[in-house]
């Protein structure tokens, strides 16, 4: 199979079970859904065997015991044997820049594998700043059809976001997400799309330029990057927008359509915090939104503290809190706080359980490999942490990173990251770039 060497024999047999190459209505054998997906990657993990492994043997004496409904073996083997579909494909969507991120891979963003486990998307297409898919940031959500004050509200939003270091996570469709998103642009902020069509035409449209190339923005989809519009697709994504955010804002909703059910979703599952614009318009359903769980937002544009919108709110049990983070190392800080893994949530699989799953179903595998080990006791007085977050740093900030980033990646308090971040730059470890709250180890070290 000659596919290009950017992609892992897992990726290959990933996008090879679940995703399309060409217009839906031309392949024989329809991809795997998220579902589906699920079901057949749990088999290989009951078998100790990775997607990779599909393509090392005979596929149908690999898959000999497999009994699937809906999932024959005919099927799996008809999707496998479409290599040279894949590398014309890849080839194409490489050359317009758009890469491909699998749930085996590092920069899989670990907001979807927490709060949606297996139900996570198995295949994100892209383009831009890959970094950015695990930034965080403020979901803003609303309309296609809206007032002219609302969109103009909604870029002052956007803009706010960026002078707070806070990325905007939002849809790409016209009204209210093209307009959260162009205003952050404007002002040099972070910015994830999640289209849900059309993501080939994107990477080259002007209005996203800019930011692409700056490294400030990110476009995502789970969906074959040449689909047309499609009001499923458009659904369907809703879920990932909230999924990638650490809190929501929504600016308009109608009483029926993507925007109402997206956030009763979104509320049901208690993903991340949901506040509400208030709205003389009649005929909006954002006060319904409050009665199911919403919450008014009570500030305008110009006075409103974005990160507040991400702080203010402990009700959500699968967000990422600031309650999980800690104001320094303690003396007993375990070891992943010095390795860039997330701080163990409740929700999170086990450690046995996690050294059993196939490499696609690892969701919490960010640990670095460049773990500290030490065999002193952690405990002694000795220790100097700052040190260790300097080493950290070092990896950390090879490109240019957030404060944002930086909590997310060390666990810190946002106060003991500014403190140390101002003691490594005084020390020359890192340099201030001009985007607020935006630094990068300088290459002398």
């Amino acid at each position: 199979m000659n596919i290009s060497g950017s992609l892992s024999k897992t990726a290959q047999a990933t996008l090879l079970l679940t995703s399309y190459f060409s217009k839906g209505s031309s392949e024989n054998a329809k991809p795997l859904t998220n579902a589906e997906w699920g079901r057949f990657a749990l088999w290989l993990k009951e078998k100790s065997k990775t997607p990779a492994d599909l393509l090392a043997s005979d596929s149908k004496t690999f898959l000999n015991g497999w009994h699937d409904a809906q999932i024959s073996m005919d099927r799996i083997v008809e999707l496998l044997n479409r290599g040279h579909s894949l590398a014309l494909a890849m080839e194409k969507w490489q050359r317009a820049g758009l890469w491909v991120v699998t749930r085996s891979d590092r920069e899989y963003p670990r907001r979807l594998k927490l709060r949606l486990k297996t139900d996570s998307p198995p295949v994100l297409f892209g383009c831009g700043n890959k970094a950015l898919l695990n930034a965080g940031g403020l979901a803003v959500i609303g309309s296609r059809s809206t007032s002219d004050t609302d969109l103009l509200f909604t870029d002052q939003i956007g803009a706010k976001a960026a002078t707070e270091g806070m990325a905007i996570v939002s849809g790409g469709a016209r009204g209210v997400d093209e307009a959260a998103m162009l205003g952050a642009i404007k002002q040099g902020g972070m910015v994830i799309g999640v289209l849900a069509d059309s993501l080939l035409k994107a990477a080259t449209n002007s209005k996203w330029r800019k930011g692409l190339m700056d490294g400030h923005v990110v476009l995502v989809s789970p969906f074959y990057p040449e689909a047309g519009f499609n009001v499923g697709n458009a659904m369907a994504r809703n879920k990932y927008i909230y999924c990638l955010a650490d809190s929501s804002l929504v600016i308009h909703s109608g009483k029926k359509g993507g925007t109402i059910n997206g956030a009763e979703e979104n509320l049901k599952n208690s993903w991340v915090p949901l506040w509400v614009k208030p709205t003389n318009d009649k005929s909006a359903a954002n006060s319904d939104l409050v009665l199911k769980g919403g919450r008014w937002l009570s500030a305008d544009a110009q006075s409103l503290n974005i990160t507040n919108l991400v702080k203010n709110d402990v009700s959500a049990p699968n967000q990422i809190k600031e309650g999980h983070q800690i104001d320094a190392f303690p003396r007993h800080t375990p070891p992943e706080y010095f390795s860039g893994a997330e701080p163990k949530l409740e929700t999170e699989v086990s450690n046995t359980e996690h050294s059993t799953l196939s490499n696609d179903e690892q969701a919490d595998s960010t640990t670095s490999s460049e773990q500290i080990t030490d065999t002193d006791d952690p405990s002694s007085s000795s220790v100097d942490f700052y040190q260790l977050f300097v080493i950290e740093l070092k990896r950390l900030a090879k490109l240019p990173t957030t404060v944002d980033m930086l909590i997310e990646s060390t666990g810190l308090h946002k106060s003991q990251i500014g403190n140390w971040l101002k003691r490594a730059e005084n020390e020359g470890v890192i340099k201030k770039l001009p985007r607020p709250g935006s630094y990068q180890i300088l290459e002398k070290n």
